[in-house]
């Protein structure tokens, strides 16, 4: 069967492989003369495992099927593997951890179940280097999914893990919290991970070690995956220490325990022990870790405080701490992600109208920002949507209402009605926006002095797109509310013929709304004597009629009911 590599590849490989084989027989052979030399010294005659030694310095050879892919997994390594694990000399047990070590490196198939055996010898060894050793091996093998998650927990092997936190050892306590770490990620073995292990991770993120405490705050991230280990996770006290962790100078920790906290915060009864750390402690946290030069932990920062932000007391507690202005910041960015996590969280704020939050929020030019953005990300539709939303929101009053005129907030909405690159949705974002800022006469007044041909154009299209009836509605509704001035006229003649079309099929919806902005737009369009023209003996008119026949035929049947008292109505 051909090796699908070239002569010269495969000589290269043939002699880099008898040349390796080589190596490992010499190495075998420098260990054998060793051991021989030792069991030969008065030391081992002395004691009580001479025999013992003899006979597992007699098998070392066996051991050559480590380096034979071929035949890695067979029964005369897996028994040689047995008595080495088990024997009483560290030696021995350090050869069979290192032959494990070797296995996690290069195995590409599962390991069979029989070889977890030794492994849960070596993890109960009194040797810490043996124990490091098999403990990196399992992580290994437990990351490439060579081994059974739940066979590690069965088989016991989550008790020597633990115990092993309590040797102090930097390397051997990051194994183990990887250990861990894998071990959770699996929902089984979820419970008994967190029944144990919790306190011991607590201890460890608390560590000076800066990899022990990656390692340690990496585990307990996991733990939050699932609500049960959530709700036993603060309970054993994590809150505070992830929160303290915040602040720590290694960016993976600050990264890892936002994320935590994150999940942490998206079941609402733990906000207030969350809440519980005196002084806003949380927020200023994390608003300080919204402003760092690390793009996910920023993003992360923004991602929690936007959960924790559906919590009216944490609302007010933000606009207390002044966070619009590092949000203002980020919007200022010109990465993208900043941007975007920033003005998701101001959108879940302007939602919020206890305490003029809006009034402050107009107040700290936010619509200017808004504008800006606006004409700078006409192709991202989160931007887009959340700038759409705050400006909808903020508008309601006089005071955001006049913000909206002065910034370029409406020349900006406009302009991304002209990009191709946005989804439907999020047009439609857009064009409810615009309808909204219709209903109100001063950005109505400016919409019309303001809007191009182009722009024109682009809603008269949107407005015959039936299949999309918000959209098509939004669009409609925006042009019967345009002022029908000398300019406007012009900009609107091109296509009376098409709006025809779509008043047409409009006036025959079943949906009375429509109807009614047929009719409004109709009225508005009347204005303009070309259209009145066109409008003559046309099925459009002669559907006109037809809706005004039954509006007085359904005012005449309403006419014959007898009003009901309201006692009748609400008994």
């Amino acid at each position: 069967m051909a090796s699908g590599f070239c002569e010269d590849c495969s000589r290269l490989l043939k002699e880099f492989t008898v040349h390796l084989r080589k190596v490992c027989r010499d190495f075998e052979q420098k260990m054998m003369d060793v051991f021989r030399e030792l069991s030969q010294c008065t030391c081992f005659r002395s004691t009580p495992d001479q025999s013992l030694l003899r006979k597992r310095t007699q098998e070392l050879p066996s051991l050559h099927l480590l380096y034979d892919n071929e035949t890695l997994l067979n029964p005369g390594s897996l028994q040689a593997l047995s008595r080495l694990a088990t024997s009483e000399n560290t030696d021995l047990q350090m050869t069979a951890a290192m032959y494990y070590l070797h296995l996690s490196h290069h195995l590409k198939s599962p390991l069979p179940d029989a070889f977890m055996e030794p492994v849960m010898a070596l993890l109960l060894s009194t040797d810490l280097d043996v124990q490091k050793t098999i403990s990196l091996s399992l992580v290994n093998l437990l990351v490439k999914n060579n081994v059974c998650k739940e066979l590690v927990i069965e088989m016991g092997m989550l008790v020597p893990i633990l115990e092993m936190f309590q040797s102090g050892d930097a390397t051997a306590q990051s194994h183990l919290c990887a250990c861990i770490t894998m071990l959770s990620s699996s929902e089984s073995n979820r419970e008994a991970v967190t029944v144990d292990g919790i306190m011991p991770l607590l201890a460890l993120a608390k560590s000076y070690d800066p990899q022990v405490q990656q390692n340690a705050t990496w585990a307990l991230l996991h733990l939050t995956q699932s609500d049960w280990s959530t709700r036993i996770l603060c309970q054993a006290g994590a809150i505070p220490v992830l929160i303290l962790l915040l602040q720590s100078s290694d960016s993976e920790v600050q990264f890892y325990s936002c994320t935590a906290l994150c999940n942490i915060a998206a079941v609402q009864k733990h906000h207030p022990k969350l809440l519980s750390i005196g002084g806003h402690f949380l927020l200023k946290s994390l608003l300080t870790l919204m402003s760092s030069s690390v793009q996910k932990n920023s993003t992360q920062a923004c991602r929690c405080l936007k959960t924790l932000s559906k919590n009216v007391l944490i609302q007010e507690q933000l606009m207390e701490l002044d966070c619009v202005l590092p949000l203002k910041a980020l919007l200022k960015t010109s990465s993208p992600v900043w941007t975007e996590s920033a003005i998701t969280l101001l959108s879940a704020l302007s939602a919020h109208p206890p305490n003029n939050f809006q009034d402050v929020l107009v107040n700290e030019g936010l619509l200017d920002e808004i504008g800006q953005l606006l004409h700078h990300h006409t192709s991202s539709s989160v931007i887009i949507a959340h700038s759409c939303k705050i400006i909808t929101d903020l508008c309601s009053s006089s005071m955001g209402q006049q913000a909206v005129m002065e910034s370029l907030c409406l020349s900006g909405l406009l302009r991304a009605l002209l990009s191709q690159s946005l989804s439907d949705d999020t047009v439609l974002h857009v064009t409810s926006c615009l309808h909204h800022l219709t209903t109100w006469d001063p950005p109505k007044s400016n919409m019309s002095l303001t809007i191009t041909s182009e722009q024109v154009s682009r809603l008269v299209k949107l407005s015959g797109q039936i299949q999309n009836p918000r959209l098509s509605y939004n669009s409609a509704a925006i042009i019967s509310k345009l002022e029908m001035t000398g300019e406007m006229v012009q900009l609107l003649r091109p296509h009376y013929t098409t709006m025809v079309e779509y008043l047409l099929v409009f006036l025959q919806n079943k949906d009375v709304k429509f109807q009614q902005l047929g009719i409004a737009t109709i009225f508005n369009l009347k204005k303009d004597g070309d259209f009145s023209s066109l409008l003559a003996n046309s099925e459009l008119e002669a559907q006109l009629w037809k809706v005004r026949a039954q509006t007085e035929e359904t005012r005449r049947l309403l006419q014959m009911i007898q009003p009901l008292s309201p006692s009748s109505v609400n008994p």
